[in-house]
């Protein structure tokens, strides 16, 4: 029947497992969501175990669509929420905690500490990232001070750690595993860019033990192999692995220094690949590693700006305010009015990330009249979710000194032509939608396939990929101002 790659997009709401074949053609995907938790205000929590369940329950199901043979499947490609993090035992297999999800705020105080004793420009030129409870670091030292029984774990060896890859390749390999890639290290403000290495000063600042954590390997590269996983064969190599926003990244073929992807999802992302070249931010944006292709390869790093809330504020009216039953509804209803009526929404709803990094901040709600319809609301949430992405386009372009390329957009968002529009308007760029929109399983899957020699180059992939649609702006720059100006008050006063 030929050969396949299996990926497992491991995300924060739920696990999609799919099967792409050797043309690069997507033959089907499953997906399984689990529970979210939430302790208290701010703080976003995963039982492990639900996370490993959805992936199986997701493996299996794709399976019995018999689009192939369980021993035609070649590679295992996995890509993953980032800076969710966890420990578990080494002995028994068994999660130590719940995880603390990406989302989650309750290491504030902490990060805080560490700025008030002067860290943060430590931090930033080794790790690239900005001193913030978002990234790995602060959580593992969360975890590690509030674990019942953690140092008698700790002195036995017994306690390993790891963001949701490394979780995910030790249940595939029955425990014979314990490996992150360099894409997912990158996220937990313990890794040095320039080495690639666990860094002994960030270490010791985040009070987080080198022996806990993972081997930093390759993206693409066989990093284990698979065995006791029911419904797969034992030795299919896991030979791709990427944080989620990486792997899009790669899944929109993004391989010249310049090339830029936006992926709607729970947050929105913004990376520009930035080749050999280490670039540090000087407005609000994060440095970190793209990708590193092949165990001698040397790593390709990128720029990033993310918000935290995209997505997730469209859940938020469906779920929440209860304004629409189903997500994609929103396109609809935000279509029944002309504009925004000068609703302003700032989905602040954990905080706001690039290039404001405000973790303080909380969600507003301005501008309501009489005249305020449901549709206002809609196409303030649309708007928002666009002109976040400018902002954080501008701070990108204030660092690189010159324009951007087109911007490639994915995830399950960038089906809402509306909002393609919107987002191309406000960002006064066109857009390109890419026919296989689910970028981040495309891209664990080309690596995976690279990695066991499936496809024998970047630039073979780039051949297989191709564009849907084309969005052009419509909007004029003195419209585009007047939108961007309307947006500034109402940030700003979200900011106070």
């Amino acid at each position: 029947m030929g050969s396949f790659v299996l990926a497992i997009d491991q995300g924060t709401t739920g696990s999609t497992v799919a099967l792409m074949d050797a043309r690069g053609k997507l033959r089907a995907s499953v997906n399984c969501e689990f529970p979210q938790i939430y302790p208290q205000p701010g703080w976003v929590e995963h039982r492990p175990v639900d996370i490993w369940e959805s992936v199986g329950k997701s493996i299996r199901a794709i399976l019995r669509k018999k689009i192939c043979k369980p021993t035609d499947i070649v590679a295992i490609g996995i890509t993953n929420q980032r800076e969710t993090s966890l420990l578990w035992d080494r002995d028994s297999g068994e999660p130590l905690n719940n995880a603390i999800v990406w989302q989650c705020r309750r290491t504030m105080d902490f990060c805080e500490s560490l700025r008030a004793a002067g860290h943060e420009k430590t931090i930033k030129r080794k790790s690239g990232l900005v001193l913030d409870p978002y990234f790995s670091g602060s959580k593992y030292r969360w975890l590690l001070k509030n674990t019942p029984g953690i140092s008698r774990l700790l002195k036995s060896g017994r306690v390993a750690a790891g963001t949701i890859d490394s979780f995910l390749i030790w249940q595939l390999t029955a425990g014979d595993v314990h490996v992150t890639d360099i894409s997912n290290a990158s996220r937990t403000s313990l890794m040095n860019l320039k080495t690639g290495k666990w860094d002994a000063q960030l270490l010791d600042l985040f009070e987080v033990p080198r022996e806990i954590l993972p081997q930093i390997r390759s993206s693409s590269a066989i990093l284990g192999r698979t065995r006791g996983v029911k419904g797969l064969p034992d030795g299919i190599p896991i030979a791709g692995v990427a944080g989620d926003q990486q792997a899009a990244l790669f899944g929109q073929a993004c391989f010249a220094v310049g090339d830029a992807k936006c992926t709607f999802g729970t947050g929105s992302f913004i990376l520009m690949n930035t080749g050999s070249e280490l670039l540090q931010s000087d407005a609000g944006l994060l440095s970190t590693v793209a990708w590193q292709l092949g165990e001698k390869g040397k790593p390709v790093y990128a720029l990033e700006g993310g918000a935290f809330v995209c997505g997730a504020a469209v859940q938020w009216l469906r779920d929440g305010l209860k304004m629409i039953k189903t997500a994609s509804a929103i396109e609809g209803l935000a279509a029944q009015v002309e504009d925004h009526g000068s609703v302003e929404f700032v989905p602040a709803l954990t905080g706001l990330g690039a290039p404001h990094w405000a973790p303080e901040a909380r969600g507003t709600l301005t501008g309501l009249t009489r005249g305020t319809e449901r549709g206002h609301i809609a196409r303030a949430t649309l708007d928002a979710m666009a002109l976040q992405n400018a902002d954080i386009l501008r701070a990108m372009e204030a660092d690189l000194g010159k324009r951007m390329k087109p911007l490639r957009v994915d995830g399950g968002a960038a089906a809402n032509n509306l909002l393609m529009q919107i987002q191309s308007d406000v960002l006064g760029r066109r857009l390109i939608r890419p026919a296989v929109i689910e970028t981040t399983v495309a891209g664990a899957c080309y690596l995976a396939g690279l990695g066991v020699g499936l496809w024998q180059s970047p630039a073979q992939v780039r051949d297989i990929w191709q564009a849907e649609r084309e969005f052009k702006v419509q909007m004029s720059a003195a419209a585009r101002r007047k939108r961007a100006a309307s947006w500034n008050t109402a940030l700003q006063r979200t900011l106070l």
